[in-house]
């Protein structure tokens, strides 16, 4: 039989012919072929069932003694043609001697169609076993091997026959399980495997091993049974490991794009490359990077790096005893490298274990990234080493973006601070400590303030602000604003008023920015095109403030009130030197800018020791920018036991560090005030009747008073001072006039009257009778000035103490003096 025609004889139809070529049986694939049943077709002639009977000694002349085959077209018992492919085995009667001539013939038939698909499918299974760029195994339902072809894996140490063989006599046991367990699962449901990728290695060759792609499907038996499950194994090793190298080149580029901080960057570069393509990674940079300089080689070439970052894979433990260990445990140090050998990448930059990369950007090198795989791992490739340099020719331009950033970022922090006063100041009324947590943002440092501003009469003035936005025009704008606080308050206005006036300033400022010449969107460089300056480097953006909010304080250690306005700004808090805290409850105003809106003022007693908490609403920004819990926050923490006596600039560090650093948005400002209180007997305080021969009794009293205080030195200077301000206010102001006199850090003179006219010093001419009056106190005092009153006026003059009086002795006044005393 020549199965090369037949190889499925089992659904083949069957005839048995004698040696006239008449049917003798029938089988019952042939009735179903020709439609015929077999008492239908038995002692019939084949040749009766021929399309066309001409053909018959055609077909009968390409028979031949043994076997022959050939195709005809039949008609079945529907009359229908149908092709066939034949072929036709002679059977002789067996017997000793000469082989007898045939007495019958045995026929098997199949539609042409049929055995065309059989041929093709004969082909396909003998060429896929030849073939060696695909693994080909067929196993049966206990999954033993029973074929395969030449090339099943790639290895060495493989026996020389499979058959019989499970996949665990010559893979690892792991891998073995995990296909077998694959193959299990097509036996069990029918369900075919396509492209699965698994790692096996081999008993004899447990190294790096390879990846396969397995595809498989089950084996049926024509009643359905399964017999067994082919499966196809495609090395893809090497797809994968580009695969790998695409995914951690994305990863880096990805990491190392999202900061603007050197060792950020650093950090996040070494991250990716350990585990993706290092068991440990060194990321080394130049030390004129951390602070926003060109790096630049020494006078012999060598450049000073920083070991910056050093990441470890999980699992691999600490470093062995060697170059890597001193790396993991020198991070932070510095080191100098021949810019020659960093900056180029020679062969000796490969080897099996380790590989190292310079971070060069735009003509400058800024360091290097060196990374190690642990004994037992594969070696490094070339295509390895290709890859570490794309990621490091990213990574140096991320880095040199943050050295940009940095750069800009210390002249803009610079800049603001040079724009705020020191952090402590002491005055008569409080001592203050302040602390400034710029954000570490893309946008810029913003336009947060503070001051404290000495005032008239041993008063001092608090004061925090929000200019809206970032960048430099934010911190331009907060210095203009500050500069405007500060000459309000040398006039003594009500907060109230100051805020109106401050108000004012931040309108017109926001119509100067909309006006042409300062439209919002100009750049700061005065280009328009929007491109940035170099590839990578974000193009600057002109910040215009959209208005601020400020809150304005004024304390009087004298009568220990404190009057607080608001614009849109958080209200301060107070804690008391007997533990309790609360927020002043101020009413606050609109914001600065929005203008037409008045402000009001609250006033509170502090007691002396309280601290007073001004702040800018970074500090109290909470999840999801709930202030509320950022104030519950803030509250909680100045109530804590010791607050009160702690030093301020130690309690303003642990306020500011207790904010979780993501919850940063914004910069902090925080401002914190100890209250002081002027003892009653460092006042003296009398009334003066509207007569110029009153004069002479201010000052008889100014004197006592003066020697009373220990402060002989400044009597003549103090009752010429008096004498002319006080005949001023009776002469122009009249009645009633009230003299103060104020002991603290320095001696402080006031005279009030009902007047509102202020006075003004001018040059008198020779021939003048009058006018040196306010010169002469210019001359004799270190500062004067007037402010406005509820009632009238208020001109006051400052002298310093002199060197020898005690500071630490508190001042007594002779005898206890009101407001209702005569002179």
């Amino acid at each position: 039989m020549d199965s090369r025609r037949f190889p499925f004889v089992d659904s083949a139809a069957g005839a048995l012919l004698d040696a006239d070529g008449r049917i003798i049986r029938w089988t019952p694939e042939a009735e179903q072929l020709l439609s015929l049943r077999a008492d239908q077709a038995c002692g019939r002639r084949v040749r009766e069932l021929l399309a066309d009977p001409a053909t018959w000694p055609a077909l009968l002349a390409e028979r031949a003694p043994d076997a022959w085959s050939g195709r005809a077209v039949v008609r079945s018992g529907r009359g229908e043609e149908l092709g066939i492919v034949f072929q036709v085995l002679p059977l002789a009667d067996g017997g000793e001697g000469a082989p007898a001539p045939a007495s019958r013939y045995f026929v098997l038939a199949a539609p042409a169609g049929l055995v065309a698909q059989w041929r093709q499918d004969q082909a396909f299974t003998r060429e896929l076993f030849l073939q060696d760029r695909v693994g080909l195994a067929v196993f049966d339902e206990r999954l033993r091997l029973i074929r395969t072809n030449t090339h099943l894996l790639p290895y060495t140490g493989l026996p020389p026959n499979l058959n019989g063989h499970r996949l665990g006599d010559f893979l690892q046991p792991d891998d073995a399980a995990t296909v077998e367990r694959h193959l299990h699962d097509v036996l069990e449901t029918g369900r075919p495997l396509v492209l699965t990728e698994e790692l096996v290695r081999t008993i004899d060759n447990p190294g790096t091993g390879a990846v396969m792609a397995v595809s498989a499907f089950r084996l049926q038996a024509p009643d359905g049974h399964a017999i067994g499950v082919t499966a196809l194994f495609t090395d893809v090793t090497e797809l994968h490991r580009s695969g790998e190298r695409l995914a951690v080149l994305h990863r880096a580029t990805a990491a190392v794009g999202g900061s603007l901080s050197v060792t950020g960057t650093a950090e996040e570069l070494a991250a990716v490359l350990a585990p993706g393509l290092a068991d440990l990674a060194v990321v080394e940079v130049a030390e004129a990077v951390f602070t926003g300089e060109e790096p630049t080689p020494d006078r012999d070439g060598r450049l000073w790096l920083r070991r910056t970052a050093v990441a470890a894979g999980p699992g691999t433990g600490p470093p062995a005893a060697g170059p890597a260990a001193d790396a993991a445990d020198a991070v932070g140090e510095s080191v100098t490298v021949p810019t020659t050998e960093a900056a180029t990448a020679s062969p000796a930059a490969l080897s099996p274990t380790a590989m190292t990369a310079p971070l060069r950007a735009r003509g400058a090198l800024l360091g290097r990234v060196t990374v190690r795989r642990a004994p037992g791992r594969p070696p490094y490739e070339p295509a390895d080493l290709d890859l570490l340099r794309e990621i490091a020719a990213r990574a140096a331009l991320a880095l040199d973006n943050a050295r940009r950033y940095t750069r800009e970022r210390r002249a803009a922090v610079g800049l603001q601070r040079s724009l705020l006063p020191p952090s402590q100041a002491e005055t008569a009324a409080v001592s203050a400590s302040s602390v400034y947590l710029p954000t570490d943002t893309a946008t810029g440092v913003g336009g947060d303030w503070f001051d404290v501003i000495p005032l008239s009469s041993a008063r001092v003035a608090l004061v925090t602000g929000d200019v809206v936005g970032h960048g430099l025009e934010a911190s331009a704008t907060m210095g203009r604003l500050r500069t405007a606080v500060r000459t309000l308050a040398d006039l003594d206005l009500e907060p109230d008023e100051l805020l109106v006036h401050l108000d004012d300033l931040v309108s017109r400022l926001l119509v100067e920015a909309d006006e042409p010449g300062g439209q919002p969107g100009d750049r700061a460089d005065g280009r328009t095109d929007g491109r940035p300056e170099d590839e990578g480097w974000p193009a600057p953006r002109r910040a215009v403030a959209s208005g601020a909010t400020c809150v304005y304080a004024v304390y009087d250690p004298v009568s220990r009130r404190c009057a607080i306005a608001s614009a849109g700004h958080p209200p301060p808090a107070v804690a008391a030197p007997d533990g309790t805290v609360e927020y002043v409850p101020v009413q606050p105003g609109p914001p600065l800018g929005v203008g037409g809106l008045p402000f009001e003022v609250t006033e509170v007693e502090l007691a002396p020791g309280s601290i007073l908490a001004l702040y800018t609403d970074g500090l109290i920004h909470g999840r999801g920018g709930d202030l509320d819990d950022g104030m519950a926050e803030l509250r909680r923490r100045l109530a804590l036991p010791g607050v009160t006596t702690t030093p301020l600039p130690e309690l303003g560090r642990t306020l500011v560090a207790g904010r979780p650093a993501d919850l940063r948005g914004d910069d902090v400002t925080l401002l914190l005030a100890r209250t002081r209180a002027v003892p009653p007997g460092a006042t003296a305080v009398w009334p003066v009747d509207p007569d110029p021969a009153a004069v002479a009794l201010v000052r008889e009293r100014t004197a006592e008073q003066l020697r009373a205080w220990g402060l002989e030195d400044l009597v003549f200077t103090t009752e010429l001072v008096l004498s002319e301000l006080v005949t001023n206010a009776i002469r122009y102001a009249g009645g009633p006039v009230e003299v103060r006199l104020i002991l603290a850090e320095r001696l402080t003179c006031e005279v009030s009257d009902p007047s509102a006219t202020q006075p003004r010093m001018r040059r008198a001419r020779l021939t003048d009778e009058g006018g040196r009056g306010l010169y002469l106190v210019a001359q004799l005092t270190d500062r004067w000035g007037s402010r406005y009153t509820r009632h009238g006026k208020t001109i006051w003059a400052e002298q310093e103490l002199p060197q020898s009086q005690p500071q630490s002795k508190e001042p007594q006044s002779k005898e206890p003096q009101s407001r209702e005393a005569q002179p």
